[in-house]
């Protein structure tokens, strides 16, 4: 009863949230623009946390912080449902390796630009540069509480994934028409390409079936691998963190010391258990598609707290680095993509 009272009216705030944001997103207006309900979810709470909020921040507090942290863990555990080790089939072995290319590479990029050419701060690098290179806003969403970013770095990773995931939908398939056939593999390859570069999953299929059924059938299942690599790039950011900690931590007196220090983020874990359970155990159809709506629903309420959280005020702060690096980025995954993928196709 206590924990109703304390965490009540703010999982209220942001469950109201959440459930207008999934309403919307299903819309064929927001749909078809590759606007997910989690983007929406974030954009509807900055707006209620920039007006309505400030009065009920006393109450709402505890369970906004509730819905940020523990619903958003139970929401990443859930999305393995979406996925399963067959998956990995649908691609080979060459849309395998292209994704983790491009993983890899995109954020060793983010890293590079955003902390030694644009100087920021290691966090909003790290956001920005999971969210181009795995899964948009669900990346920067996971990544966020083992790099212990601030609401505002997140709303502004969330942002860039935005605006160039959405350039994206309408660029990817003008190239089709351009000089698809350059790529290899028609546009089953081409659909590879989309998925592997592509930020959202909403996007990837905006895009893919603008160019064709088999490209987006493809696109979906290269971006679904790609999605499966996000806890073993979650584990190995927790492991290189209590690394670099460690080396800083030496000398000193009193704090954890060897794998007492290590912080493995168990939600990753979960994660891979669950793709591993829809791999082994067949569900039957309508209970996973309520688990997976619920899932969203449970990502969109956690995004919908991130943003009663962020203040417009600190997002202008962070000016035009953090866009200038998503751009930067977003070339890469266009220009980089289309040549990995050219040559391993």
């Amino acid at each position: 009863m206590r924990f109703c009272r304390q965490a009540g009216p703010g999982l209220l705030l942001a469950g109201a949230i959440g459930v207008a944001s999934v309403l919307l997103g299903n819309l064929d207006m927001f749909a078809s623009r590759g606007l997910s309900a989690l983007t929406l979810a974030i954009v509807l709470g900055m707006v209620a946390g920039n007006t309505v909020y400030p009065r009920v921040a006393a109450a709402a507090t505890p369970g906004v912080g509730v819905a940020k942290q523990t619903l958003l863990r139970a929401g990443v555990v859930l999305y393995g449902l979406r996925l399963t080790w067959q998956d990995i089939g649908g691609v080979g072995a060459a849309g395998v390796a292209i994704d983790a290319i491009m993983l890899l590479s995109t954020f060793g990029l983010a890293w590079l630009l955003g902390t030694r050419v644009f100087r920021m701060d290691r966090s909003s690098a790290w956001l920005i540069g999971a969210g181009s290179a795995i899964c948009g806003a669900a990346a920067v969403m996971a990544t966020a509480p083992v790099v212990r970013a601030k609401a505002d770095q997140v709303a502004v990773a969330v942002a860039t994934v935005v605006v160039f995931g959405t350039l994206g939908m309408f660029l990817y398939p003008l190239m089709y028409e351009l000089g698809g056939h350059l790529l290899p593999g028609g546009t089953h390859g081409f659909g590879v390409y989309i998925g592997s570069t592509v930020h959202e999953v909403a996007q990837v299929i905006a895009a893919a079936r603008a160019v064709g059924t088999e490209a987006a059938d493809t696109a979906v299942i290269a971006k679904m691998v790609r999605v499966m690599m996000l806890a073993p790039f979650l584990m190995a950011l927790s492991a290189w963190l209590f690394w670099d900690g460690a080396k800083s931590r030496a000398g000193e007196q009193g704090g954890p010391r060897g794998l007492a220090a290590l912080c493995i983020p168990w939600f990753a874990v979960g994660f891979i258990a669950m793709v591993a359970f829809n791999s082994l155990v067949q569900i039957p159809a309508p209970m996973k598609s309520a688990l997976i709506d619920f899932d969203t629903l449970l990502l969109a309420i956690a995004m919908a707290a991130l943003g009663l959280t962020t203040h417009v005020g600190a997002i202008r702060r962070a000016g035009l680095k953090p866009l200038v690096l998503a751009g930067a980025l977003f070339v890469w995954l266009v220009g980089g993509g289309a040549a990995v993928n050219a040559l391993l196709g």
